[in-house]
């Protein structure tokens, strides 16, 4: 499932440069992760790098976007094929 960070991002943009896929973007106020490129670092971590970043604790799964450890392998492969 994909990540997104939620209130209490202090835009400190600890996140955005270990993303393997470049999924995080600065928004109006907080980071945004474009679930279409989040794998929750399947593919290239062992585990999501932005969550281990985050001093905020503010990166949680994205309930709109629930998708198996292939069907996240599948799309890193995609975006780095």
């Amino acid at each position: 499932m994909a990540l997104m960070i939620v209130d209490g991002c202090t835009a400190c943009d600890a996140c955005r440069p270990v993303c393997p896929n470049e999924a995080i973007t600065a928004g109006d106020y907080l980071f945004v992760i474009d679930p279409m490129k989040c794998t929750e670092c399947v593919g290239a971590e062992d585990e999501p790098q932005c969550k281990l970043a985050c001093p905020a604790d503010c990166i949680i799964p994205n309930p709109d976007f629930v998708e198996t450890k292939e069907q996240l392998l599948e799309k890193y492969e995609q975006l780095h094929g």
